[in-house]
C-alpha cells in the first residue's frame, strides 16, 4: 500500500492496569473509527512508569509475551483490522525481564516482538535495575498495511539503531515512548530537552527518508516529580511535522502517510547511495583514542 494511516494513542496512566489496558483499547477504537490501519501505543502503557524507583515488587508487573495483553489486543486487533504496537514489561524467564515491544498483525496474529536495545539509568528513570538488553537485535514487522520498524524510548538517541532498522526495509519508524521533565527544573531547560528529543527523531526521518511515528505518554506520576512531556508526533521523510500533541493532554490521533514519498526523498537526498560502508568499521568502537 502507497498511504497507510497511522494513529497514536497519547494517554496518562494509573497503578490499575485494567484502567490501563481498557483506556488504550479505547484510545485504539477511536482511531480505527477515524481510519486508522496501525496504531502505537506509549511505552509500558499498561502502569505507571515504575522505573522511577528501585523496587522488586515491581517485577509483579511483568508479563510474558505472547501472553495476557497481547491476547487481549489480538481480538482487539482482529476485530478492529488495525495492526498494534503495543510496549510491555516482559518477564522472560525467572529473573529476567526485557522492556519488549509486541506488533500484532490486523487479523490478530502476534507477528514478534522487539526487545529494547539500548537500557538508560538516570535519576527517575533507573531501567537497568529491571531491564536487561535486548538480544533480538534490530527488527521489522511486515504487517499488512506496511513494514514497520519497532525502537524503543532510549533507542531514539541513537542513529545507528534507526540506520539498520531502515537498510532491514522498514517503512515506518515508530518509537513508543516514556519521557518527561523534573518538576524542579526551569522552563528553558525543560524547552532545550524536549526539543533536542524531537530533533534528533525528526533527523534520523531525514537521514532514512522514512518516516517517524513517536508516541509519548503524558502527565503527573508517582509523587509528581516527573511530569511526561507528552509532545507526540509524526514527521514525514523530511522531517517535516505533520502533526505535533499537546504536552498536557491526552490525544488520539490519525495522521496518513504517503509512502511513495520515501522514494522521492532517497532519490533527491542520495544519502543511501552515497554511504561509504568501506569506512564505518570504526563506529563499532567504544571510543576511537589516539593510541
Amino acid at each position: 500500500m502507497s498511504n497507510v494511516k497511522v494513529g497514536l494513542v497519547q494517554m496518562s496512566c494509573l497503578k490499575d492496569r485494567i484502567i490501563n489496558l481498557n483506556k488504550a483499547i479505547e484510545g485504539i477504537k477511536i482511531a480505527a473509527a477515524n481510519g486508522a490501519q496501525i496504531v502505537c501505543l506509549q511505552e509500558l502503557f499498561t502502569s505507571l512508569y515504575f522505573c522511577d524507583v528501585e523496587d522488586y515488587e515491581h517485577f509483579n508487573l511483568a508479563e510474558s509475551i505472547p501472553g495476557p495483553t497481547t491476547e487481549a489486543l489480538s481480538k482487539v486487533a482482529s476485530d478492529l483490522n488495525v495492526v498494534i504496537i503495543a510496549s510491555l514489561f516482559e518477564k522472560r524467564a525467572q529473573g529476567l525481564y526485557h522492556n519488549t515491544t509486541a506488533v500484532i498483525d490486523a487479523d490478530g496474529t502476534y507477528l514478534g516482538k522487539y526487545r529494547k536495545m539500548h537500557i538508560p539509568d538516570d535519576p527517575a528513570f533507573y531501567e537497568k535495575f529491571y531491564f536487561t538488553p535486548g538480544d533480538l537485535g534490530y527488527k521489522v514487522f511486515k504487517t499488512k498495511f506496511a513494514k514497520v520498524g519497532v525502537l524503543i524510548c532510549w533507542d531514539q538517541w541513537y542513529p545507528e539503531a534507526s540506520r539498520i532498522t531502515a537498510l532491514m526495509g522498514a517503512d515506518i519508524l515508530f518509537y513508543p515512548t516514556a519521557i518527561g521533565w523534573a518538576t524542579s527544573q526551569d522552563e528553558e531547560t525543560n524547552k532545550d530537552q524536549y526539543n533536542s528529543w524531537q530533533i534528533i527523531q525528526r533527523s534520523h526521518a531525514v537521514a532514512n527518508g522514512i518516516p517517524v511515528v513517536s508516541v509519548n505518554r503524558v502527565g503527573y506520576e508517582q509523587d509528581g516529580a516527573m511530569k511526561f512531556w507528552g509532545g507526540s508526533f509524526v514527521a514525514n521523510g523530511q522531517g517535516k511535522l505533520l502533526y505535533l500533541a499537546s504536552h498536557d493532554k491526552e490525544e488520539t490521533q490519525v495522521v496518513e502517510l504517503d509512502l511513495k514519498k520515501s522514494d522521492e526523498f532517497r532519490i533527491h537526498w542520495p544519502f543511501l547511495r552515497d554511504r561509504r560502508i568501506d569506512s564505518y568499521l570504526p563506529i563499532t568502537k567504544r571510543f576511537i583514542d589516539e593510541d
